[in-house]
């Protein structure tokens, strides 16, 4: 019988972790050691066995009760390695150490406790199979806003002022995430410099006329881009600058073997904007558990 333990990350061996999630069929970014010791306040790993299958768990405490977050930045976290079903028994190992939990599992994971999950949307576009091919699948309100945006004298720039992009996206959307906090940015913006150090963090700006009215921040492994940042201004939307953006990055990097992956989303302009560029949804799972005292759960529902 397997063996589960769940360890504060100080105890954790970050090889062997690093090791499990990499060698997994669902490898993402977001589950390795450096994004989440960048990211989280605290997190503890799920080990079963020996690092055959891991499990990372951002948690936070309050009035001295332990529970499960997502941090920003990070979009689905989950089971990785060889094991990729939430049993009843990884389940009750979690719920004993924490009382409450809103997680994000990832998109390979099942769950036995399927009454309290929710489907979440998160597109994607296959770049390796070339621009032709996957601009054959765009649809036609999204070509017909390309040929407007080339029109308008825009300008697609490589960028290496990660401050001034991440900056830009909080100052035209922060009131559309109030649950990340000026901490959150300074600590993505110290992450995303480690990345840019080692070509895991490309930025892609449109300019008009010296200003920067889109831009883009992707991270990237050996099998995807992700779109974690992507702003555009007043003055963009007016021009379509972010089909332009949108466009020349699918051409940049087609015919690589790399997955575009979009970061969702459930919004529906959002969701509808990437669906024009034929993004294939690959769901991943929203799990909440709730086991605070019953007073607890009246606040906290």
């Amino acid at each position: 019988m397997s063996t589960i333990s769940i360890i504060p990350s100080h105890e954790i061996d970050f090889k062997k972790w690093d090791d499990c999630i990499s060698q997994s069929t669902n490898n993402i970014i977001y589950a390795h050691s450096i994004y989440l010791n960048a990211m989280c306040d605290q997190w503890s790993g799920l080990i079963i066995d020996d690092y055959i299958s891991v499990m990372p768990i951002p948690w936070r405490k309050k009035m001295g009760i332990s529970y499960c977050y997502t941090p920003a930045f990070i979009q689905q976290l989950g089971l990785f390695g060889k094991e990729k079903l939430l049993t009843d028994k990884i389940i009750g190992a979690i719920k004993n150490h924490f009382s409450f939990g809103d997680i994000m599992l990832n998109f390979e994971n099942k769950i036995t406790d399927d009454e309290n999950i929710k489907l979440q949307t998160n597109l994607f576009i296959d770049l390796s199979i070339g621009h032709k091919s996957i601009q054959s699948n765009f649809k036609k309100d999204a070509l017909l806003n390309i040929k407007k945006s080339e029109k308008e004298n825009l300008t697609y720039a490589i960028s290496d002022e990660v401050n001034a992009i991440i900056q830009l996206y909080q100052s035209h959307y922060q009131s559309r995430t109030k649950h990340t906090t000026d901490k959150d940015y300074t600590q993505f913006i110290n992450l995303s410099k480690q990345f840019y150090k080692t070509n895991n963090c490309l930025l892609r700006v449109i300019k008009k006329g010296g200003n920067i009215i889109a831009a883009v921040l992707l991270l990237k492994d050996d099998h995807r881009l992700y779109n974690i940042i992507n702003v555009v201004t007043n003055e963009g939307r007016k021009r379509e600058a972010n089909y332009f953006l949108m466009n020349n990055i699918i051409q940049e990097f087609a015919g690589n073997n790399l997955l575009f992956d979009f970061e969702g989303s459930d919004l529906p302009g959002i969701k509808n904007f990437y669906e024009k560029f034929g993004a294939i949804n690959q769901p991943y799972v929203h799990w909440r558990f709730n086991e605070l005292p019953w007073f607890l759960k009246l606040i906290k529902k």
